[in-house]
């Protein structure tokens, strides 16, 4: 889409569309509280450049706490539409230059391809850098509140692959956005929370929008919540490093997000101040790379046709209005972001709650409450996760169980006072022993490259999962060797069958 594309895409074009339920909106959510358990959620509409609607319901916490529409919870990637704001700003005072590569600005920048000298500031805003999921979710297991952690991260991608050649398909990577943080910091000479605070936060009165845990903690954070064992909502603190600032761990409440959205939905002004030039608002809404049939990648921000305004008893038009969007998926949040450029729509939406084994069921809610603003009924939600990441906790406990009867079963043959003879006891130590390698094989190699994340994130965001297998793990690395040892030894002491 060129930029007169994007133009249009901004014009506003009222719909022909009844006035939004907010009503049916609210009833929605509170029959998802109860059907999904789901602790606490906080929507707010906005509608013709100002609040139109704000709900909240449920709990922020384990006290009892209520959930308001002021509560900051973890946005995971609702995040990156701030960053890609702090980008563009120091475009138009000629800091950054979008075509630029990194180099000008980080001489020093490198990946482990000729490639990665071809990287531009545009290539990480739209995701098409060629930098891969995989490597851009590795600090999303670590702790570190550290101020300072931006350059390091970006030094490490010294050893990281591409996937891709630079600015020719989308590869979704968190990594784009740290090399983007850390570009704002060397234009702008400031810390990057220091200049969102000061540059985004501040004049879009974002006033429960935090860059820190600590801050959104003294700000009343909602605690987050994890599914475990596909039943019990159970609170999880799932690590929020501040290596993850300009991607995925900033922290604001449903209100302050629609402060963003009226802004963007107004060229860029919010209550009479210019937080982008309007033509900065159709760059970064203008799709760039295609991620599927549907859908393309702006800067920070999915471009797709609005096929729930559509009746779903019938094919979607060709001229859908489209609708410009991201989700946020944490360990234990998930938070939503939309805005409708051509009628003036946006909805924020969060929720101190996820569930990594299924996350399709609160995806729906987001597109669900696009339904339902535009007078159609929600939909039942479309499962996308496969077998093993739905029942990755099941699978996790049945190979506990079974290294633990591996376990039990070889102590039994080592130590009765009548051993089977020498066939048996070799069938037993080839069997333990493929089951070790089968469950190191999964956890080591399959599952990093099946769902392009590390272990250690998968355990971090999954703790109903780590709970059984990180025991097993630890079976299959220390009995191994020395079962596999006093079985062989025990087996030739027997006479054979």
């Amino acid at each position: 889409m060129s930029i007169v594309a994007a133009a249009a895409l901004l014009s506003r074009v009222p719909m022909t569309t009844a006035a939004p339920d907010f009503g049916a909106v609210d009833s929605y959510l509170r029959q998802q509280l109860e059907t999904l358990g789901i602790p606490g959620a906080a929507v707010v509409v906005v509608d013709d450049g100002r609040i139109a609607h704000q709900a909240a319901f449920g709990k922020a916490d384990g006290s009892g706490r209520p959930m308001t529409v002021e509560t900051p919870v973890l946005l995971a990637s609702t995040t990156k539409s701030l960053t890609a704001i702090a980008v563009l700003q120091l475009v138009e005072q000629g800091r950054l230059e979008l075509d630029a590569p990194v180099t000008t600005y980080l001489p020093w920048f490198r990946v482990d391809d000729p490639r990665g000298a071809d990287i531009t500031v545009r290539h990480l805003l739209n995701q098409s850098s060629g930098l891969s999921t995989a490597t851009g979710s590795g600090f999303e297991s670590q702790r570190t509140q550290a101020a300072d952690t931006l350059e390091p991260a970006v030094r490490k991608l010294a050893g990281a692959q591409l996937v891709g050649t630079p600015g020719q398909a989308f590869t979704y990577s968190n990594d784009n956005y740290t090399v983007l943080g850390l570009l704002v910091e060397t234009a702008s000479g400031q810390r990057f929370g220091d200049y969102l605070r000061q540059q985004v936060l501040a004049p879009l009165d974002m006033e429960h929008t935090h860059t820190t845990k600590a801050a959104a903690l003294a700000d009343g954070l909602a605690t987050g919540h994890t599914l475990w064992f596909g039943t019990w909502w159970l609170p999880a603190d799932a690590p929020a490093p501040t290596t993850g600032m300009p991607s995925t761990t900033l922290y604001a409440s449903a209100q302050d997000l629609s402060h963003e959205l009226i802004a963007l939905l107004d060229r860029g002004r919010w209550r009479g101040r210019s937080i982008l030039e309007p033509s900065s608002v159709g760059t970064m809404f203008t799709p760039a790379v295609r991620v599927s049939r549907e859908q393309e990648y702006a800067m920070g921000w999915f471009v797709r046709p609005l096929v729930e305004a559509a009746s779903p008893a019938t094919e979607p038009p060709a001229d859908l209005p489209v609708v410009v969007e991201h989700q946020g998926e944490w360990g234990n949040t998930h938070t939503y972001q939309a805005v409708v450029p051509s009628s003036g729509l946006g909805v924020a939406l969060v929720i101190n709650a996820n569930d990594p084994s299924s996350p399709s069921r609160l995806k729906a809610i987001d597109t669900n409450i696009l339904r339902i603003l535009h007078g159609q009924p929600p939909a039942a939600p479309a499962i996308q996760e496969d077998w093993l990441q739905r029942q990755a906790w099941a699978v996790s406990a049945a190979l506990l169980l079974a290294e633990l009867a591996s376990l039990a079963t070889s102590l039994f043959v080592l130590f009765r006072s009548r051993r089977p003879r020498r066939a048996p006891i070799l069938l037993l130590a080839a069997a333990a022993l493929a089951l070790d390698v089968l469950l190191l094989w999964l956890a080591v190699a399959y599952v990093p490259a099946h769902f392009a994340v590390p272990l250690a994130v998968v355990v971090s965001h999954l703790p109903d999962v780590a709970v059984t297998l990180m025991p097993a793990l630890a079976l299959a690395l220390l009995w191994s060797l020395p079962r596999t040892v006093l079985l062989l030894v025990t087996a030739r002491r027997r006479v054979p069958r």
